[in-house]
């Protein structure tokens, strides 16, 4: 029997597109994922990206819930560094409060990079070479570093937070937010503070990774359930589920480890048309991996139109090959040998095209050959 098939939507922006019609297209896609029956729908956080409209996802979900009924939604995931363990509590038991049981809380690191950017510089290693695992590519390694310790990055840093903020690692944050949920939140002399909304509310909290690093080693200790990004990083995927379940132990939640794997997708009726389709992605990956932020996603016109370079090539080769575009058998054929590979009882599946009656039609192909 296949594993449920889940959705993460970056509410991409399209070339001459606007922010607005980025959101109102997600809802409208999930009115669809809704009806297709997929199992949840994830947004995600990103900041500073030209091309990415989903910014803030307590505030989109809201929007999402009141435009659906039943689908499970979260977030793709909560920047912890960005925010404290009382705004988010407070955000989602709001979403909450309104649509009952109908939220997983997705969180991700954050705010740590550059020190760490700054360590994987001076410790030079050798590059891991890219090698098939029973079918599954997995890719030499991409490093972010480079673009962590930039003085962009630190501007952008600057405004995501206070001065002089300190952001917590992810079980000191994952102790408030469990306190402030469990309610009330108590100091050593016994003064309460409270979550309103938020204390009691039914979210089921999720840890983001790319790696086997932090995440995959606090989701498995607490207990708690795990996505992995193969649609990010497909080199380190094997390692973090691996790290997750190695450090796994049950708690109330789970008996069990539980891991969601995500995959970029693109299906279409058939091959041939599906690889047309998927041309602009390499220029969009450029774009997020030149440090600069997502570019709104390009035309498949001005995608066929443009004159590679070898540099640009190498840039966004693992990501244009381990994205899986094709026919609804090719691209069910591709998911189901990741989910085989990394035991996954979960997918998590993105998609971007330019036009969205592409997308959607991608969604409903997939979930008709998925079922």
């Amino acid at each position: 029997m296949a594993v449920p098939l889940s959705i993460l939507d970056l509410s991409p922006l399209v070339a001459g597109g606007t922010a607005g019609d980025a959101l109102r297209r997600t809802i409208d896609l999930a009115r669809h994922a809704e009806r297709l029956s997929y199992h949840r729908y994830w947004v995600a956080e990103h900041h500073f990206t030209p091309g990415v409209a989903s910014s803030q996802p307590a505030l989109l979900l809201g929007q999402i819930a009141a435009a659906t009924e039943r689908i499970r939604l979260g977030s793709g995931a909560v920047q912890t560094g960005h925010q404290t363990a009382l705004t988010i509590v407070e955000q989602f038991g709001l979403l909450d409060a309104l649509h009952p049981g109908r939220f997983d809380l997705g969180l991700g690191r954050s705010g740590r990079q550059r020190q760490e950017a700054a360590s994987e510089i001076a410790a030079v290693k050798p590059p891991e070479k890219e090698r098939v695992v029973d079918g599954l590519l997995i890719p030499e390694h991409f490093s972010w570093a480079p673009i962590h310790v930039s003085k962009r990055s630190a501007l952008l840093a600057s405004l995501l937070a206070q001065p002089g903020a300190r952001s917590l690692g992810l079980d000191e944050i994952l102790d408030q937010i469990e306190a402030l949920l469990a309610g009330p939140y108590t100091d050593d002399e016994g003064n309460e503070a409270r979550a309103v909304p938020g204390e009691g509310a039914d979210l089921q909290i999720w840890l983001l990774g790319s790696s086997g690093g932090e995440s995959a080693r606090v989701a498995g200790e607490r207990g708690l359930p795990f996505a992995a990004n193969y649609h990010v990083a497909p080199a380190k995927v094997l390692e973090a589920v691996e790290a997750y379940r190695a450090a796994f132990k049950p708690s109330p939640q789970l008996s069990e480890p539980r891991v969601m794997v995500s995959a970029d997708v693109l299906v279409a009726g058939d091959d041939e048309s599906a690889r047309r389709l998927a041309a602009p992605f390499g220029l969009w990956v450029a774009s997020v991996r030149s440090g600069k932020g997502a570019i709104p996603y390009p035309s498949v016109e001005d995608a066929l139109a443009h004159e590679w370079t070898g540099e640009e090539r190498a840039l966004v080769d693992d990501r244009v090959r381990t994205r899986f575009v094709g026919s609804p058998a090719t691209v069910a054929e591709r998911l189901h040998t990741l989910q085989r590979v990394t035991g996954a009882d979960e997918l998590l599946v993105t998609t971007i095209t330019y036009d969205h009656a592409d997308r959607v039609r991608s969604f409903e192909l997939l979930a008709k050959e998925w079922s």
